[in-house]
């Protein structure tokens, strides 16, 4: 009998260790929940630290996701990338907090690497700006780490990729952007002026010239991939913070830099002005010699912009076999 009452003891003590531990850890979590409420009610990104980070979001117990941009806002790293995905982090942390969907399931927060290097050593990064999501269980896998030079760092992107983690759609809301509509009130204005000194003279309209110059400007900016920029909203260029080179070319046939399509574009426009050039050359009736510089000139253009481009094609399609 005494065995007997030693056991039902010990099964006694067991179960009030059990219930002592799931008492705490459910007080644990109500403490974290607090506290990670209350800095989201003051700013909707939550700036963290080392001992920020592992508290709140490595140790157990957590029931919520955090979604988390490791960047280096600070001037002497001049990190251009970084601040400008903070713009688009900082839209898409704004429209999840002041919407009426907004629950405790997610939070958003930010570490900078002069603020909590520690952390950057404790993931083994090395460069940013990253965004990482730390499921509710369990370590993030592969695809919670975002896709920054596919996807680019649109707050929209950004939104699509959280609702695909966490199964929370987010409707982005941007500030009011009054640039596009006053520039297009300025062309009309401008053109409108124009059309009105002019108005005893309106032969311009009719000039072939000016519309197949205006109608390449607008081939040449949307074979350029400007339209892909505004949709995708990639990085002007990639700096890596580890050796400070910039890169202009993406290495993959997947994306671009805003910068490639710049290059893009001043390169397709020598070739277009190189044929333009041989074409005058062939069919003007200015003197020989003239025709002959300009002949040089288009061919020049021509094989050089366009060797180029082809340079470029081969570094983002590897195997590519002209040259």
């Amino acid at each position: 009998y005494g065995s007997k009452w030693v056991m039902a003891a010990h099964c006694s003590l067991r179960i009030m260790n059990c219930c002592a531990c799931v008492l705490c850890s459910q007080t644990l979590l109500s403490e974290k929940l607090t506290q990670m409420m209350d800095w989201a009610s003051k700013r909707a990104v939550i700036r963290m630290n080392g001992e920020k980070f592992r508290r709140l979001v490595r140790a157990p117990p957590r029931n919520y996701s955090v979604v988390i941009m490791f960047t280096a806002l600070q001037p002497q790293r001049q990190c251009a990338v970084c601040r400008q995905a903070d713009d688009e982090y900082q839209i898409l942390a704004n429209s999840w907090r002041y919407s009426s969907a907004f629950t405790n399931r997610v939070f958003f927060a930010l570490v900078d690497f002069d603020e909590g290097s520690d952390v950057f050593q404790m993931l083994n990064m090395n460069s940013a700006p990253t965004f990482i999501h730390f499921p509710p269980k369990g370590k993030p896998k592969r695809a919670d780490t975002y896709e920054l030079q596919v996807r680019g760092f649109a707050a929209e992107q950004l939104a699509r990729w959280v609702a695909d983690r966490t199964d929370v759609h987010i409707r982005v809301i941007r500030p009011p952007n009054y640039a596009g509509p006053l520039m297009l009130g300025f062309l009309l204005a401008f053109i409108g002026c124009l059309a009105y000194l002019r108005r005893n003279n309106l032969e311009f309209i009719y000039n072939k010239n000016v519309w197949a110059f205006s109608a390449l400007c607008f081939v040449l900016i949307m074979t350029s991939g400007q339209m892909w920029n505004h949709i995708r909203g990639p990085p002007y260029a990639h700096k890596n913070p580890s050796t400070g080179q910039v890169s202009y070319i993406h290495g993959s046939s997947q994306a671009q830099f805003v910068a490639e399509t710049h290059i893009v574009l001043l390169f397709n426009a020598a070739v277009t002005l190189g044929m333009v050039l041989l074409h005058e050359a062939a069919t003007s009736d200015m003197e020989i010699g003239k025709r002959k510089i300009m002949c040089m000139a288009g061919v020049g253009l021509v094989v050089l912009f366009f060797s180029w481009l082809l340079s470029i094609f081969r570094a983002k399609y590897h195997g590519y076999p002209y040259r």
